[in-house]
This record gives C-alpha cells, sequence and structure tokens, in this order.
C-alpha cells in the first residue's frame, strides 16, 4: 500500500471521526437545552405530587436557571485550563447523577437542591462542548456546518423540551422527564474515552483569576435571582432595587479585575472582535425574546385554550421541525452571504413572528391563529441561532475557545432571565388592569389573560428588532482574523527565538 494510499485512509478516519465527535457532543448539548424547557410542562403535576406552594413552585424553575447562567463563564475558562474533555466529563457527570435525583424527589426541599446540582453539571458540560467542536473543526465552511447541526440543536431543543415534557408527564409521570437523561448521560459519559482527545488552552501558565471568578459568577447569580424575585414581588421594592445594584456592582467589579489582571477569566481583547461582540449582542436579545416566547405561549395554550401537556407539546411540532430545516439553510447562507446579513434578518423575522403572537384572540385556533406564527419563529429563530452560534467564535484563538463559548452561552441565559422577568412583568400588570377595569361586565378570566399576553409579545417584538439593529450595526461583512498582541502569552516565544 503506497504512502499516499495510506495518508488518505487517514484522512477519511479523521474526518469520520469529528463528524462522530460531533454527534457525541450535540448529544449532550441538546440534553442541556431540552431540559430548560421540559420542566415547564410538569409543574402543576410536581406541585401537586410533592405538595409545593405556589411561591415555591417557581424556584423548581430559578434554582437551575440560576447555576447554569451564573457559572457558564468560569465553566469555559475551567475548561480550556483544565481540559475540555475533562470538564465534558465532569459536568455531564453531575448533570445524569443529579437527573437521577430529580426523579426520585421526594419534598419541594430535595427537588429545589437537586435542581440547582442539575444547574452546575449543565455550566460546566455547555461551553465545553460547545469549546471541543471549535477546537475539533477549523474555522471556515465545515466547523460552519458544524455550528449550523448545534445552532439546530439550540433552537429546537426548548420546543421538543415542551413536546417530550407533555408526552412523558402524562404517559408516565414527571419522574420520567428527569430519568429520561440518565441512560443517554450514561451512553455518552461511556462513549467518551474513545472518541474524544484530550485539549486545553496552549499557555505557558496555569493561573486562575479567583477574583474575577467570584465575582463575575455571584454577579450573574443574583442578576438571576433579582430578575426573578422583581418579576413576583415588584421592581419597586427596596429588595429588588438593592439585589440588582449589587449584581451590576458584582460585575462592575469583575470588569475592573479583568482589565488588570495578568491571567484574566475573560480576555477583554476578544471583544475587538467586532463580529464576536455583534453575536453575542444578539444572543442576548434572542435569549430574551426566545425564552419568553416558549414561557407566555405553554401558558396561552394551557390556560386560555385549556390544552393538556400532551396536546400543548404536539403543538410546537412545527416549531421545532421549521427551525431543523430551515438551519441547514442557515448555515449555508452564512458561508456565502456572511453572519452580517443572516443574524439581523433573523432577529426581524423573529421579531414579526412576535407580533403575529401578539394578534392571537381569546378563542384561537391551533392553523388559523398558532400554525402561521409558529412556522415563522421557527424561521427566524433558525437564522438567528446558527449565525449566532457562528459569530459568537469568528475569529476566536484556540486558548481563548472555552471562554467564548461560556460567554455566548451566558449572553442567551442572561438574556433569557431578563426576557422572562420583563414578560411576565407586563403580562401580569396588564392582566389585572384588564380585571379591575372590567369587574362586573362578563369578560372572562380567558380574556384577562389573553390581554395581558399581547403586551407581554409587543414588548419582546421590540427587544428582538432592537437586537436586530444593535447587531447589524457592529458585524463585520466577513469576520477578520484575531490580531495578536504581544502579551505574557507570547513572551516564552519571542524569549526562545531571541
Amino acid at each position: 500500500m503506497s504512502t499516499e494510499t495510506v495518508s488518505q485512509a487517514s484522512d477519511t478516519a479523521g474526518d469520520r471521526r469529528r463528524w462522530i465527535v460531533l454527534a457525541l457532543i450535540v448529544t449532550a448539548q441538546f440534553m442541556v437545552v431540552l431540559d430548560i424547557a421540559i420542566v415547564n410542562v410538569a409543574l402543576p403535576s410536581i406541585k401537586t405530587d410533592l405538595h409545593f406552594s405556589q411561591v415555591s413552585l417557581q424556584w423548581v424553575i430559578t434554582a437551575y436557571s440560576i447555576l447554569f447562567g451564573g457559572v457558564l463563564m468560569l465553566g469555559g475558562r475551567l475548561a480550556d485550563l483544565l481540559g475540555r474533555r475533562r470538564l465534558f466529563v465532569i459536568g455531564l457527570g453531575i448533570f445524569t447523577a443529579s437527573s437521577l435525583l430529580d426523579g426520585l424527589a421526594w419534598s419541594e426541599g430535595s427537588l429545589i437542591a437537586f435542581r440547582t446540582l442539575q444547574g452546575l453539571g449543565a455550566a460546566l458540560l455547555s461551553p465545553a462542548a460547545l469549546s471541543i467542536l471549535t477546537t475539533t473543526f477549523e474555522e471556515g465552511r465545515e466547523r460552519n456546518l458544524a455550528l449550523g447541526i448545534w445552532g439546530a440543536v439550540s433552537g429546537s431543543g426548548g420546543a421538543a423540551g415542551v413536546l417530550l415534557g407533555g408526552a412523558l408527564t402524562s404517559g408516565l409521570g414527571w419522574s420520567w422527564i428527569f430519568f429520561i437523561n440518565v441512560p443517554v448521560g450514561i451512553a455518552v459519559i461511556a462513549s467518551t474515552p474513545f472518541l474524544l482527545r484530550e485539549s486545553r488552552a496552549d499557555l505557558h501558565h496555569r493561573h486562575f483569576d479567583f477574583a474575577g471568578a467570584a465575582s463575575i459568577t455571584s454577579g450573574l447569580m443574583l442578576l438571576v435571582y433579582a430578575m426573578t424575585r422583581a418579576a413576583q414581588h415588584g421592581w419597586a421594592t427596596t429588595e429588588s432595587i438593592v439585589l440588582l445594584a449589587a449584581s451590576a456592582a458584582l460585575i462592575g467589579v469583575f470588569f475592573a479585575i479583568e482589565a488588570r489582571s495578568p491571567a484574566p477569566l475573560l480576555p477583554l481583547r476578544i471583544f475587538k472582535l467586532r463580529t464576536l461582540s455583534g453575536s453575542n449582542l444578539g444572543g442576548l436579545a434572542l435569549g430574551g425574546a426566545v425564552f419568553a416566547e416558549f414561557f407566555l405561549l405553554t401558558l396561552y395554550m394551557q390556560q386560555v385554550l385549556h390544552y393538556s401537556a400532551l396536546h400543548t407539546g404536539v403543538a410546537y411540532i412545527s416549531l421545532t421541525l421549521t427551525i431543523i430545516i430551515f438551519s441547514v439553510v442557515a448555515q449555508a447562507l452564512v458561508n456565502r452571504v456572511g453572519v452580517r446579513w443572516v443574524l439581523p434578518t433573523g432577529l426581524v423575522i423573529s421579531s414579526l413572528a412576535l407580533v403575529l403572537f401578539a394578534q392571537l384572540p381569546v378563542h384561537g385556533h391551533y392553523f388559523s391563529d398558532l400554525f402561521p406564527a409558529f412556522l415563522l419563529s421557527g424561521l427566524g429563530l433558525a437564522l438567528s441561532f446558527v449565525p449566532m452560534s457562528i459569530g459568537g467564535l469568528a475569529g476566536v484563538r484556540p486558548a481563548d475557545a472555552g471562554v467564548a463559548s461560556g460567554l455566548i452561552n451566558t449572553t442567551q441565559q442572561v438574556g433569557g432571565a431578563i426576557g422572562v422577568a420583563i414578560a411576565t412583568t407586563i403580562a401580569t400588570t396588564l392582566t389585572a388592569h384588564f380585571v379591575s377595569a372590567h369587574t362586573g361586565s362578563s369578560a372572562t378570566a380567558g380574556a384577562a389573560l389573553t390581554h395581558g399576553f399581547q403586551g407581554a409579545f409587543y414588548v419582546l417584538a421590540g427587544i428582538a428588532a432592537a437586537g436586530a439593529l444593535f447587531s447589524a450595526l457592529l458585524l463585520e461583512q466577513r469576520p477578520s482574523e484575531q490580531t495578536f498582541t504581544l502579551s505574557e502569552e507570547a513572551l516564552p516565544e519571542l524569549e526562545a527565538a531571541t
């Protein structure tokens, strides 16, 4: 056998192996995204079985979100420093074990504690998985295709979560929304040593920015908690104001620390990449719009149209399939015209879909009212998630792959917390005003709820439109390669050369 034949066979095996690696990490990411939405449909059953109060029930969602949103940035940098495969396995192990414990929970306190642990596992797993993708595929057409698949999973996971959550809750009980993660997690962990190679940032030091990690993790966790609390208890209360101010101060301290740190958790130089900055800004707006969209639509279908959990889940099939189909189109468009044109277009279409959702009537019908908006929303999300994932990693050097992955995940999660808090506040306020204005009339509870949802959808449409505008201003026509400046990371190479 000639040397050329051996080389071709090796290249073919390497290509095949890369796509198997992608399938592995995308499966893990799908579990994470799925779990964000899958719990919503099961909340009524959880409340009944574990005797939750209405106030504490929200913590089934919030406990997960606080750890997930707060630790993502730290998880990304730990993957760079300690090893991406190692953090992937650790995060997936925590996520899988806590999923089992969630299903076995015997009280509201135990479930909240286990959900907190699950959020921690997801925060370590998700950026490690995305950074493995980044370092496995070279920047360009091949990575864009891989990120197109990643974006399809991220965009459709929320809708699929509602569908699967409805089916499992109706058929087997709410515990199975957690148990389903266990065999999948075990299979992925067992496959990892054979498929994934270890990789870490090529740095001459292994210093860790403890001050930066402490300030950003506590700041983001406090921000998610403050937004959730403000939506429930009011934005003008002393506690809400103090919590929001404290979170802003901690995040401000983090950026001050990073500007001076010799080994920053988040190297501020990456924000010189305009496409990365614009994609993260778009991710912030998209997270705010889409998380709140799924939340409000689920409430509308269950509380106004009186759909069952299973019926609600099935209703999302059109949205899920549209995202999957058009994600392939999205990555092809990015290859042809660039992120600058595709991402703002996707956000504009998402904004138009939200305007359609704002027209939903009290006695709505699926095919005449929901179905067209679902199709438009699926198209917008596909044309947003895929270029956002590509742009958020464009020009990033391998040493910063983990932290860039953590950053793009963080902006979406923080945006989601903000969006849900704003939408909940607006919907609740408008509903209360509607009830007050129609006291003694024949107006129904469904009419009051729909009025609140409509106002919230209009605001979400504005958020998506603003994201389209600002990302269009920041994004470059073709992402430029990162310019390397002389830093302490370059000193060993300079000394060797001289």
